[in-house]
């Protein structure tokens, strides 16, 4: 099971690609409140194929990310191997949008309990 829930603000202004393949990828930046007062973390997030608008949040908007987590290999410019771990989105909202942020909360905690309580395939 690879399910990730973020809480955090987005770092920066998210950034909008136009892929080779032509599909489109919005990238984030969120920072995420250190546990018991420690310190922040920022997490790169990346939403494939987002609805449109989800390009236009500001730095400092308070977003819910609910993906799972990637490591993704790519040759850096000297030609050396690099790598990245990122999430990768499934959808992010405004944590302003209260009940749809507590939904989309909710539903990926129903998608993981399953994958507990049923039996493996």
């Amino acid at each position: 099971m690879n399910v990730v829930i973020l809480r955090g603000a987005l770092s920066r202004p998210p950034e909008s690609r136009v892929l080779r393949s032509g599909d489109v990828v919005v990238q984030y930046d969120v920072t995420v409140p250190g546990r018991d007062g420690g310190a922040a973390e920022s997490v790169p997030v990346a939403w494939f194929a987002p609805p449109a608008g989800n390009a236009d949040l500001e730095a400092g908007t308070e977003v819910v990310v609910v993906g799972r987590v990637r490591r993704r290999f790519f040759r850096g410019a000297a030609g050396a191997t690099q790598s990245r771990t990122e999430v990768v989105a499934a959808k992010v909202v405004p944590a302003r949008r209260a009940k749809a942020a507590e939904r989309l909360v909710l539903d990926a905690l129903a998608e993981a309990e399953e994958a507990f309580v049923a039996p493996a395939a």
